[in-house]
């Protein structure tokens, strides 16, 4: 029994250090993608998205081509911690700071812009969607860029949000650049985000949940 659990235990070990060296080998890749202004189809900590360089506006519209979705609507940004949020916002009320380093869920909050995000992915009043993800390769990704990634369903704005790769339409897959490892999506919830809002008591209001 003994010698099984040990069995069992140096299994998983091996997993998760091929899975290690997969998210390094697939995050340089992805980078190396992204920095030449391509569309990258990629595992987040909710579901597949489409991401690029935000500062590379054709890019940034490609995404919007691609999914046929109104250019008025912003798209969700992801980064690697609360530190790099605060880069980009005016304010984050010191509950809300307690509440993302504890929520476990993926939770999207909207924040009032510091002026310091590429206008066109910020929204017309100046508010701008981010989370903070937890999700390995996502985090490895954006910490070797050292700039938020954009985060948006891998979907035709007008039809249903696919749960999984293989929900993905087949339009969608020609258009992108390149596809991350589907190894990695073992860290997908399945399910979009949570959003919400915050006033100035750091009382939660949410849009979507």
């Amino acid at each position: 029994m003994i010698k099984d659990s040990v069995l069992i235990s140096s299994d998983k070990m091996q997993e998760r250090e091929e899975l290690s060296l997969i998210i390094q080998e697939e995050a340089v890749r992805a980078v190396q993608s992204i920095k030449k202004g391509r569309v990258l189809l990629y595992p987040s900590d909710t579901l597949w998205g489409l991401g690029c360089d935000i500062t590379n506006k054709s890019a940034v519209e490609r995404i919007y081509e691609i999914k046929k979705r109104d250019p008025k609507k912003p798209f969700i940004l992801l980064v690697n911690s609360i530190q790099m949020l605060k880069r980009y916002i005016v304010m984050i009320h010191p509950r809300v700071e307690t509440l993302l380093m504890h929520h476990v869920q993926p939770l999207t909050l909207i924040y009032q812009s510091n002026g310091l995000l590429p206008e066109h992915i910020v929204a017309n009043n100046e508010t701008v969607a981010i989370r903070v993800t937890k999700d390995p390769f996502c985090r490895a990704v954006i910490s070797q860029l050292d700039q938020p990634l954009i985060s948006t369903s891998a979907n035709t704005a007008s039809l249903p949000t696919p749960l999984v790769f293989e929900d993905i339409e087949e339009r969608i897959l020609e258009m992108v650049d390149d596809v991350a490892d589907r190894r990695l999506e073992i860290n997908n919830t399945g399910e979009a985000s949570v959003i919400g809002t915050f006033n100035h008591k750091g009382e939660l209001d949410f849009i979507r949940s």
